[in-house]
Formats: structure tokens, C-alpha cells, sequence
């Protein structure tokens, strides 16, 4: 952009604001404004502003002496208001508020603990403009504990707003439930548990998050590190009946979420409550045992409703993925060939000249450590005596397993008038949308436990 000077005969020469852009070897120019009328000596601020040149009101060069990022402030506060989360967290303005939406808004921007979240509000050590576009005053760590405390006494007014606006009756609600470690003495939530992200010498933290069908999040709970998946269903369903005054909806679980003894004690004897879960391996071998679930089914389509004695009005629909046989055939045999090769050093210990391995102890520990390691246990057979140790793979059980390679079985209270067994498939895979958002909580973008 610049001021140019076009020459108009006898007349004063027409002073214009232009652009220009060159396509190959042309130079195209747009005219953005006319100046004609404006001062000589504005037209020449102008015109050094345009080149570079910041000036003061009386002339004088400007120097910057602090610039604050400003424009993914503006998007993200911009976002906040438009799909009025702030209305959503309290109807009223007030210092709290602003507090909380610092917060938010400084998560999604640079995920930082309390500490460095209050450096970065800061007039002194600001990093962006987000304390001053919401025109906060100093403030510590302490006041975003404090904002933390003040917005968890509305976390369930908030959640009942957002159940209103995103869950309906007859529903789909899908649930799961992941963990993070926690370091510290001092949270009454922290315990050891299951490790999720390979830490199982750390205290745990279990949360569960309730979304609608497109994954959208409703609620979000809390639990103890050691708090096994299918022990906090049983609160989803109180809240989702209770607070949220769902009376018919469909929750969707995971197979190690909804076991049969969760559907027998906490989801058979509420009314109007379907679900959608799968079989575990064990069930879905027990059905191939039975001839129940044979490979024939699969010839013309790769699904199938089945039946079975164990599962009385309910719906079983068996799935084959071609992709996923595929990839769990190529796994176990790389963890086959893994096992093989690390057993075969500990048989070598055993036959060594010097200080050879002896003992059933002290071989069942070795053996224990590598079985342990690669999970591959119940393809194997050994043998340990107090000098010698032989295995070998159970080449049955192998091939029995790969037969059922990339088939799963759906598993629903849900009668086929209401969705049919595509559609109900769909919705058991719709939990990795909840996976999706787990990993950004996690990893990607919120980081739950910023580094």
C-alpha cells in the first residue's frame, strides 16, 4: 500500500491510496481511496507511515518499546463470546469471570501451570495482550486458585446448561474415561492405579467425560487413580437421570466399561435406558466354540446379526475389519518372534559353561520378566527344571485366536425398530471421537500436565 501522485493536466495532480501486485511480468494496481481533499502535510504522515516511518503528533520518530501479540488473543476471546461459553459459566460479569476466561483462553493459547499463567497476565511480564483485553489488574497465582474454586462450585449448573443445549431425549450419549499421573503428596484424588501413560510408579488421576453423538462435551468427572472404568458408570447414569432429567437415552461404553456385570447391577433396572457396548475376547471366542460365530458369515458382507443363550433379548452383531485382521496378525507375530527370542536367551543361561542359571526360582523370575514384558504368556508352553528350561509355542491356540483376527462383536440393548445394526455399529466407533478429545486434553492442544 502507498500514495501516489497521478499528474491530471491543468489541474492539481489527484493524490490516490493504492495497492499493487505483479502477475508475471505486469504490475496491476487497485485504487483503495482518493486524497485529493486531505491536507498536504497529513497526506505526507501518511505517507511515512506507509514506508515505515511511526511518527508522534508533533513530528517527532516514535520507537516501540513493547509490542504485545494481540491476534490469536482476538480469535480465541472472539470464539469464547460467539458460542457464549462466557454466558455459560456465569449470566453476570464480574471479576471471577474474567478470571476464569483468562484461564480458559491462556489453556488454549499456551498451556503453562498457575505460576506461569500468572506471569503471562501480568502488565510486567505479559506475553500477549489477554490480561489487558480483559482489563485485569495484577494479580497472582493465588487469584487463579481462587477463580478455579469459584467456577468448580457452578461446574454443575454450567454442565445442566450444556445438557440442555446438546442432549435431548432418546439421546446417544457416549462415555469414557482416561487418567494422567499426578506428581505430589497432596491431592486426596491421587492414588496408584493404572498407568496410562507408562508412569506406574506415579499417584493416578481418573476422569470420566460425558458428549452428545458428534462427541461434543458435556460433563466431566473426577475420580480416584484407582477407580477401575466399569465402578464409575454407575455415577454417569445418576447424573444423566438424575441432574440432567433424562428419562429415555442410549449410553454407548466401551467393552471394558459396560461389562456384564455393570449392565447387570447398574443399566438393566432403569427404565428407558438402552446401551451399546462389545464382547471381550473370551465372549467372542466362547461364541466361536459354540458355532455360533463362523467365518461363513462373513462371505457376503462383513456383518452379521447373530443370537446366543448367554445374551437373552439382547442383539449381537458380529463385524469382521479386513484391515484390522491384517494388522493384529502382523503384531502378534512380531510379539511371537520378540518372546521367542528372549526366552531363547534365557534358555541359553541355563547351558552355559560358566554360571549357569539353575534354580526354578530363580528361571520362573526370568521367564516371569519376559512374559510379563511382551504379554504373550498364552502362547507358550515351558517347562522348568532346577537345571534345564525348555518352551515351546502352542501352535493351536495361536491359529485358533488368528481365525477370529478382526472381528468384534457390538453387543446392544437397543431394539432393531429403534436403529438398525449398521447404524448401531456406528455409534460403538463414534467413542473414538471421545478418544479424539481425550488426546487433546492430553497432548495436543489443552495439556492437562503442561510440561
Amino acid at each position: 500500500m502507498y500514495v501516489e501522485s497521478v499528474p491530471n493536466r491543468n489541474s492539481p495532480p489527484a493524490i490516490l491510496l493504492r495497492e499493487s501486485r505483479r502477475e508475471g511480468r505486469k504490475i496491476h494496481k487497485r485504487t483503495l481511496a482518493n486524497l485529493s481533499s486531505w491536507p498536504a502535510a497529513q497526506v505526507d504522515s501518511l505517507r511515512r507511515v506507509l514506508s515505515g516511518e511511526l511518527l508522534l503528533p508533533a513530528g517527532q520518530p516514535m520507537q516501540i518499546t513493547r509490542s504485545l501479540p494481540h491476534g490469536h488473543v482476538a480469535a480465541v476471546l472472539g470464539t469464547i463470546h460467539r458460542i457464549g461459553l462466557d454466558k455459560q459459566i456465569d449470566s453476570s460479569a464480574s471479576p471471577q469471570r474474567k478470571l476464569v476466561l483468562a484461564l480458559i483462553a491462556a489453556r488454549i493459547l499456551e498451556p503453562c501451570s498457575k505460576l506461569a499463567t500468572a506471569r503471562g497476565l501480568e502488565p510486567q511480564t505479559a506475553s500477549s495482550s489477554l490480561a489487558e483485553t480483559l482489563q485485569l489488574s495484577t494479580l497472582s497465582e493465588d487469584d487463579l486458585y481462587a477463580a478455579m474454586d469459584w467456577l468448580l462450585e457452578r461446574q454443575q449448573r454450567i454442565e445442566k446448561r450444556l445438557a440442555a443445549q446438546h442432549l435431548a431425549e432418546g439421546t446417544v450419549v457416549l462415555y469414557d474415561i482416561s487418567s494422567t499421573y499426578f506428581e505430589g503428596r497432596h491431592c486426596p484424588l491421587a492414588k496408584l492405579g493404572h498407568s496410562r501413560d507408562e508412569r506406574p510408579g506415579n499417584l493416578q488421576i481418573v476422569f470420566g467425560l460425558l458428549t452428545n453423538a458428534t462427541g461434543c462435551p458435556v460433563a466431566v468427572e473426577v475420580f480416584e487413580g484407582n477407580t477401575s472404568d466399569p465402578r464409575t458408570v454407575a455415577e454417569q447414569v445418576k447424573k444423566l437421570r438424575e441432574r440432567f432429567r433424562l428419562r429415555e437415552l442410549i449410553l454407548v461404553g466401551d467393552r471394558g466399561m459396560l461389562t456384564s456385570a455393570r449392565i447387570r447391577e447398574d443399566l438393566e433396572s432403569v427404565d428407558g435406558l438402552e446401551w451399546i457396548t462389545a464382547l471381550r475376547a473370551p465372549q467372542i471366542q466362547k461364541l466361536a466354540s459354540d458355532g455360533v460365530l463362523q467365518l461363513s458369515l462373513f462371505d457376503q458382507q462383513n456383518l452379521a446379526e447373530i443370537t446366543h443363550p448367554d445374551y437373552p433379548g439382547e442383539r449381537l452383531i458380529a463385524c469382521r475389519n479386513p484391515l484390522l485382521a491384517a494388522e493384529r496378525a502382523r503384531k502378534r507375530e512380531e510379539l511371537l518372534v520378540a518372546t521367542e527370542a528372549a526366552l531363547k536367551q534365557v534358555q541359553a543361561a541355563t547351558q552355559r559353561a560358566k554360571r549357569a542359571l539353575r534354580g526354578q526360582a530363580a528361571m520362573g523370575l526370568r521367564v516371569g520378566r519376559v512374559l510379563g514384558r511382551y504379554k504373550m504368556a498364552k502362547h507358550f508352553a515351558f517347562s522348568i527344571e532346577e537345571d534345564r528350561f525348555h518352551y515351546q509355542r502352542r501352535q493351536q491356540e495361536i491359529q485358533a485366536e488368528a481365525a477370529l483376527d478382526g472381528i468384534y462383536v457390538i453387543r446392544t440393548s437397543v431394539p432393531v425398530t429403534t436403529i438398525s445394526a449398521e447404524q448401531t455399529v456406528r455409534y460403538y466407533k463414534d467413542l473414538s471421537v471421545v478418544e479424539r478429545a481425550f488426546r487433546s486434553f492430553k497432548n495436543v492442544d489443552l495439556k492437562v500436565r503442561p510440561r
